[in-house]
């Protein structure tokens, strides 16, 4: 199991009191020394994600500056959830327990309703909040698909960054082997300066790939090197794909049998990368990649750059109709830095939103 929390360093020893030696003639005046610069503090993350959430959750909470909750202020939440791209259904639904959650708690006042929205909207996210786990196989074999352009090869990059930073060695398959330079891209985002910038010199972080080669064939090497080398992760970065271009999702469940030949029970997770600001299309994508690969998880990326946060309502209330239970989100971006990928926390997410 793996968190994005570093350790911290143990404190420096601290040296014995010695006796200052005595002073022959009198101690001279000494200019003070020149203050190095102080770095402007960084913002946290709750910060971050608040930020890259106001687009979605500022048309939600202007509906709360009334004086009186009646049927006026729910029909303009009505159309601010839609227009966050929560879809009709996660609408109503949140609509439905919104309105049973003013009846029992007596509110009068707007403010009251935005805190109980707050908490329905945790309470329907809460089955996406779980937690990525490194082993017991070893190594754990990932898959990671996406449409172009969601920002796939981006978060492999960063997810490669936080497990070397927790001692995690890591192999990529660079199976994308038709797009030019898909293996510089992902050795740039490998070894960006971060805490640990000489990890992938240290071996910590390695790449296979053959330029123009079978998808398929890279992965099986990829997972026999990974078994061989002592990794503990095999991540695969797969090409983009349209749900709608039925012979390259061929290619993908060709990618997965593949990798399930060369481990018995790989991948052992699947994971989807979705673009936040597709809005419902997202969705559609997390409906089509199930069908056809049976994900595990989702990476959801570019929360900060359009108002279609709400889309995260949607896929959690289709998930409840899902036999195999809840695509767990196990990320979430909201911006292109290494900071700005995180767990993904259902009540706090709810709480950026609507704070």
């Amino acid at each position: 199991m793996f968190s994005f929390f570093k350790k911290k360093a143990p404190p420096a020893p601290v040296a014995p009191d010695v006796p200052a030696p005595a002073m022959e003639t009198p101690a001279q005046p000494v200019s003070p020394p020149a203050q190095a610069p102080v770095a402007a503090p960084q913002a946290s993350w709750f910060d971050r994600l608040r930020t890259g959430l106001r687009r979605t959750g500022g048309s939600i909470t202007q509906v709360f500056t009334g004086a009186r909750i009646d049927d006026a202020l729910y029909e303009e939440l009505e159309a601010a959830l839609l227009t966050a791209d929560a879809g009709v259904a996660a609408t109503q639904h949140l609509l439905d327990d919104l309105k049973r959650r003013v009846k029992a708690a007596k509110a009068s006042e707007p403010a009251q309703v935005r805190l109980l929205l707050i908490e329905a909207i945790a309470e329907l996210l809460q089955p996406l909040e779980r937690e990525l786990v490194v082993g017991p196989a070893e190594p754990t074999v990932m898959m990671v698909a996406g449409v172009n352009g969601a920002g796939k090869t981006t978060t492999i990059g960063k997810l490669t960054r936080h497990l070397a930073d927790d001692g995690h060695r890591v192999l990529l398959a660079a199976a994308d082997t038709f797009r030019a330079a898909a293996r510089e891209q992902l050795a740039v985002w490998a070894t960006r300066a971060d805490a640990r910038p000489d990890a992938a010199a240290a071996g910590q972080i390695e790449i296979v790939s053959q330029q123009g080669g079978d998808p398929a064939a890279v992965c099986f090497d990829a997972v026999k090197a990974g078994q061989a080398r002592g990794c503990e992760v095999v991540i695969a970065d797969t090409a983009g794909r349209l749900p709608t271009q039925l012979h390259l999702m061929d290619e993908l469940k060709k990618v997965q049998r593949t990798i399930g030949k060369a481990m018995d029970g790989a991948p052992h997770e699947v994971l989807l990368v979705i673009d936040g600001n597709t809005g419902q299309n997202a969705l559609a994508q997390v409906k089509a990649f199930d069908d056809a690969l049976g994900l595990t998880g989702l990476v959801v990326t570019k929360l900060d750059g359009t108002a279609k946060g709400g889309v995260l309502a949607a896929i959690a209330l289709w998930s409840r109709t899902r036999a195999q239970g809840a695509v767990p989100v196990y990320f979430i971006g909201v911006g292109e830095s290494l900071a700005d990928l995180e767990r993904f926390r259902a009540r706090e997410f709810a709480h950026a939103l609507l704070d």
